[in-house]
């Protein structure tokens, strides 16, 4: 019998490990080809690793709940078939126990245990590190003013000695004034409200998604200034050209025609007329994207959001636009999103139409400056001027809602963006072919 290793597969650029949930399969379970061995999750996306192979699962080495790095093993499948190598095959399950005691022999970090910081350290700045810190990670350090040579002082309670989200708000609770520092912006502490609950009241934990959700919305307003502006646009010409194509389009491609391709189509043109909003801010640097990957929100079955990327956006044309918004909205509807299918966005939409709401004022997706809220069509009275006059006419109106990170998109530079896409959809030609 030939043995086949079941690896954690790699699950994107900035992916390192992943949380086993659930084992579809269990030891002794008869495999086909491509069956679901296990179901995952990271901190972007939950997925599936189905079998390259078939044969009997004999071994599982990881238990619901483990965190395994991408790379390693985690079960071993058994063929028909002469065996190609030694009968040995490699444990990783040792490895994580010495992990795992690794990790039990550290102590907490104590404030008293960090070393002086010197006084030009400056956080933002971590390439003088050896040390993998996460994004998010980052992100909390950036924003309470830590430098990289107190960061590297903390121990961490991670794999390997990572300093986790955990750690640093456990060291940041604990420490004293004056250990680093005066800060940039010294904000003051947050203190959450005490909740009471009354007879009668449910209380129900957020779940995996949600808890993921929530610590990202709160560092967003905690590290961009958040200002949001708002255009109307008349777009009666994207209303009647798409209710002129829809039906032939849908008889002809098998796939419906909906607002939000053209409105993704007109938002990376405009990303190309303004480059400064399609970027990033690291510390006091400015990342400016030179691809154009934008995400659209959407909402789950289950009240959650994900945010699958168009990449590429402004090489498509109407047509690709129109089969890579479907499919993405599609498989995320039932939860067949990859991890790529979600990383690597330089800027966001969000529809808040969908939910014939008029507008909105949307939350920044870090790392990027800018968000376009996407709101309701609706049919209204407007003033339009002709050679004749002005008459009063019928149209479908909508707003568009811009959020942008003020340290680096002004108000101008946010008015010219939302001015450049209302002109893009206002002068939609009826008669484009698609």
């Amino acid at each position: 019998m030939a043995k086949f290793e079941i690896i954690m597969p790699k699950l994107g650029e900035s992916i390192i490990e992943a949380t086993i949930t659930r084992w579809v399969k269990s030891a002794g379970d008869d495999i086909e080809e491509d069956d679901s061995l296990v179901e995952i999750a990271t901190d972007k996306v939950d997925s599936e690793i189905p079998s390259p192979v078939e044969g009997k699962l004999v071994k599982t080495l990881f238990e619901e709940g483990d965190v395994v790095p991408v790379g390693q093993v985690i079960a071993i499948i058994e063929m028909e078939g002469e065996e190609s190598g030694s009968d040995e095959v490699s444990k990783p399950a040792d490895k994580k126990e010495e992990s795992k005691k690794a990790d039990e022999a550290k102590v907490e970090t104590k404030v008293e245990d960090i070393k002086a910081v010197p006084a030009d350290a400056k956080p933002g700045d971590f390439s003088t590190s050896d040390r993998f810190y996460s994004p998010l990670v980052k992100s909390i350090a950036k924003a309470e003013g830590i430098p990289v040579t107190e960061l590297d002082s903390i121990k961490g309670s991670g794999k390997d000695g990572r300093v986790t989200k955990a750690d640093i708000i456990s060291y940041l609770e604990n420490r004293k004034p004056g250990a680093t520092p005066v800060k940039p912006s010294s904000a003051p502490k947050i203190t959450l409200p005490v909740v009471n609950t009354d007879a009668g009241d449910q209380v129900v934990e957020m779940d995996r998604m949600r808890k993921l959700i929530a610590d990202h919305m709160v560092m967003s307003k905690q590290v961009s200034p958040h200002v949001t502006s708002f255009i109307d646009v008349d777009v009666t010409n994207v209303v009647q050209w798409r209710n002129k194509v829809k039906d032939a389009f849908l008889k002809k491609e098998g796939e419906k025609v909906t607002f939000t391709p053209i409105f993704m189509d007109a938002a990376a043109k405009a990303l190309k007329d303004f480059p400064q909003i399609n970027a990033s801010v690291d510390g006091y640097n400015i990342i400016y994207r030179k691809a154009v990957n934008i995400g659209m929100a959407a909402a789950l079955p289950n009240g959650n959001l994900i945010v699958p990327v168009i990449k590429n956006a402004d090489e498509k044309n109407l047509l690709g636009m129109v089969k890579a918004v479907n499919d993405l909205a599609n498989r995320a509807r039932n939860n067949k999103l990859n991890p790529d299918d979600i990383a690597g966005a330089t800027f966001t939409t969000t529809n808040f139409g969908s939910f014939d709401s008029l507008t909105g004022t949307p939350i920044i997706n870090q790392p990027q400056v800018a968000i376009l809220g996407i709101g309701a069509i609706r049919k209204k009275p407007v003033v339009l001027e002709t050679p004749q006059g002005d008459v009063i006419a019928i149209r479908h109106i909508m707003i568009l809602s811009l959020a942008y990170d003020h340290r680096v998109v002004d108000g101008a530079l946010g008015g010219m963006y939302l001015k450049r896409i209302k002109e893009l959809l206002e002068n939609f030609d009826i008669n484009t072919i698609i």
